[in-house]
């Protein structure tokens, strides 16, 4: 899929990919509120000010290209495939594989370059590995086997891709929609238990603009699925996501202590508020930032995501409360709480700020300590499921 390219044919093609743009000058001198479309297709609105930061974030695309393509030329063009030491290379002191993992993890952080995000995304992510374990012609298999089936995940489905990132210059026509409605319909068949749900459509047509083609972005969302995210996040009950949500909840408390004496005074404000975090952050984890982010900020998260696993979720959510603090604390309403996040969110044009914060601002959190706290959280998370299913068995049961 990939072929052989110079660093001359890689530098002509993030060129092309990330142009600079330039708003009118009549836009310019009223600081106008302007339209335009980015790399990976989607209509954008922002002010000029916003355009600049756009412009100086694709500068630094390009810097990070460069990076890429001399280490390419360096130590070969799949070096970041020679990242994780074995307890053998350990062992033998041969340490290039630690330093090449120091590195890729510096490098992703700093953004992978979007014409070469397809690959290491697929080879990183264990996309690659999940697919060479399957026939060859799995995918494939897959989509002739169910075609014209129909199930409760196929009608939500067809329900749901028409408001897919509506506009958009392709997931909008046939054509994209056919692609988006056999990847999302073959993975509902692939894993019954979690079938379809609403979220994934957004998450998997992301995953097409990036991957070019159907097969790659289906295995994409199966690692995504079943290796990367937690387990039951996207089950019929949510059980994953309402636990995601307590275990951010907590977070919140403990990594976005007062600038001031008042320890924990935003989790005590919008507590005193009543505001639920699963109000803003359901759509976040759900949809992975996708409908929240700018795409390009959203995909230098999904960078660091396939790498670094699921818990960047919980750095870069804790990040946007921790960006905002000074203005949540003078909120005085839910809504405001809300309106606050929706319009930050939907600004955030520069991934550099987002995760500056998300990593050197949030204090440090493993995956074993979020694991740890997942299985804290569970025992209540079921149990309220438990009590809101004998509650509609109830009800139903009062009908008949």
């Amino acid at each position: 899929m990939y072929g052989i390219q110079s660093r001359r044919d890689l530098a002509l093609e993030i060129q092309a990919q990330i142009p600079i743009l330039r708003p009118s000058i009549h836009a310019r001198r009223a600081n106008l509120t302007v339209k335009f479309q980015d790399i990976y297709g989607f209509l954008v609105e922002g002010n000029v000010d916003d355009v600049n930061v756009l412009n100086e974030v694709r500068e630094k695309v390009r810097q990070q290209g460069r990076v890429w393509w001399a280490l390419e030329a360096s130590k070969g063009a799949n070096w970041y495939l020679q990242t994780h030491a074995s307890s053998t290379l350990k062992a033998s002191l041969k340490f290039s594989a630690l330093g090449n993992a120091i590195t890729l993890k510096r490098l992703i952080r700093k953004g992978i370059p979007p014409v070469l995000r397809p690959k290491v995304w697929f080879s990183l992510s264990g996309a690659a590995k999940k697919k060479s374990t399957a026939p060859e012609s799995y995918y494939d298999d897959l989509i002739k086997a169910v075609d014209g089936k129909a199930t409760p995940a196929t009608r939500q489905i067809d329900h749901d891709l028409p408001r897919t990132f509506p506009g958009h210059q392709w997931l909008d026509t046939q054509e994209g929609q056919g692609a988006l409605r056999r990847v999302l319909v073959g993975y509902s068949f692939r894993d019954s238990d979690v079938g379809y749900c609403q979220g994934l459509n957004y998450v998997a047509a992301l995953l097409l603009l990036v991957m070019k083609t159907e097969e790659d972005a289906f295995w994409m969302l199966a690692v995504l699925l079943e290796n990367v995210l937690v387990n039951d996040c996207y089950t019929t009950n949510l059980s994953g996501c309402h636990v995601e949500q307590r275990v951010f909840k907590d977070l919140l408390i403990k990594n976005c202590p007062s600038l001031e004496e008042e320890k924990f005074r935003i989790a005590a404000h919008l507590d005193a508020l009543e505001f639920d975090v699963s109000l803003v952050a359901t759509e976040w984890f759900l949809c992975l930032f996708s409908k929240s982010l700018p795409s390009e900020t959203t995909l230098r998260v999904w960078d660091v995501l396939f790498y670094e696993g699921a818990k960047v979720l919980f750095h870069v959510a804790l990040a946007i409360f921790k960006m905002k603090e000074e203005e949540l604390i003078l909120a005085q309403h839910v809504g405001d709480v809300i309106d606050i996040l929706q319009k930050t969110t939907h600004h955030l044009f520069d991934p550099d700020e987002l995760l500056t914060v998300a990593f050197d601002k949030i204090g440090s959190m493993t995956t074993t300590t979020i694991s740890k706290q997942r299985k804290k959280q569970e025992p209540a998370v079921m149990a309220e499921l438990d009590l809101r299913l004998k509650r509609l068995n109830s009800l139903n049961e009062d009908e008949k």
